[in-house]
Order: C-alpha cells, then sequence, then structure tokens
C-alpha cells in the first residue's frame, strides 16, 4: 500500500508538487504539530513538516523533516524515501482527491470553449469539481518536475 502524508499549510506548496507528482497528501490548514501529529495517527499518514520536534504522545507516529523554503529540495526529501501512490496530474491540486476521467463535453460551461473543442476527455475532480487538461501549463509543471525530480520524474 502506498504511503499517505498530511502537512500542514506552511507547507502548501509542497503538498500541491507532491500532488503533482502522484503522492497522497492531506492538507490539515491551519493545524498546530500536535494536530497534525492526531491526523496522522488517525488515518495512518506520515508528517511532513520543517519543525524537527516530535511530540512525546505520537511516538509511534512517523514523520519527514523537510526544508519549509526550498520546496524541489522537500519534494526530493520525500521522493527519496516513497514512491507515489499514482501516475503524476492524478490527484486534484486543490483538494487531493483521485482524479476521474470524464468525456469534455460534461464540462460545457466550466471550462473555456476552446477545451472543449480541443480535448476529447479531461479529468474531473469529484469532490471540488474542478476540470484539469492538458494545456500549456502542464508542460510547465511537468518541466518542474523533471529538473526537481530528474529524468522519469512525470512517468512519461
Amino acid at each position: 500500500m502506498p504511503e499517505r502524508f498530511v502537512a500542514d499549510h506552511a507547507l502548501e506548496r509542497l503538498a500541491q508538487r507532491l500532488r503533482l507528482a502522484g503522492y497522497d497528501v492531506r492538507s490539515a490548514r491551519g493545524a498546530r504539530l500536535d494536530e497534525l501529529y492526531e491526523v496522522a495517527a488517525r488515518e495512518d499518514r506520515i508528517v511532513l513538516t520543517p519543525s524537527h520536534r516530535h511530540p512525546a504522545r505520537f511516538g509511534a507516529v512517523p514523520a519527514v523533516v523537510v526544508p519549509r523554503e526550498d520546496v524541489r529540495a522537500a519534494l526530493r526529501v520525500v521522493a527519496g524515501r516513497y514512491q507515489p501512490g499514482g501516475p503524476s496530474f492524478s490527484r486534484c491540486l486543490l483538494c487531493n482527491t483521485s482524479l476521474e476521467r470524464r468525456h469534455a463535453i460534461e464540462a460545457a460551461g466550466e471550462v473555456p470553449g476552446r477545451v472543449t473543442r480541443t480535448f476529447r476527455e479531461l479529468s474531473h475532480c469529484p469532490t471540488c469539481g474542478r476540470w484539469y487538461w492538458e494545456g500549456t501549463h502542464v508542460a510547465r509543471l511537468r518541466a518542474w518536475l523533471v529538473d526537481a525530480l530528474g529524468a522519469g520524474a512525470t512517468g512519461d
């Protein structure tokens, strides 16, 4: 079973980049360190934190200390220890839900018309309703992942 993670809002950019790479990363916005460990214990997740502090009562809960200011370095720390749970671009960047492939016509009125005319299928988040497609931004994000993690980082 792939590892799952929880991070606080201070690491939101890292959480989003990990989701891009296929990792299951739940965001616990506004959570204090103890609350992160509570979520991790309850949901069988690994804490991602810039803090070296590990609350004693959560001794069995695993944690990965990552740099706060260097997202690329933090991504390499996680990717160096754990494999993603799915392919890159398979999770919602906002809510972490696994995306579903849907016919582009289902997105009519919710995405620009050029998107429904250009693409046959789009990815859809069943939780928050967000739509994703292979626009030019995806090429930039793939390049960022390759730069951060090396060739093969995006599963291409």
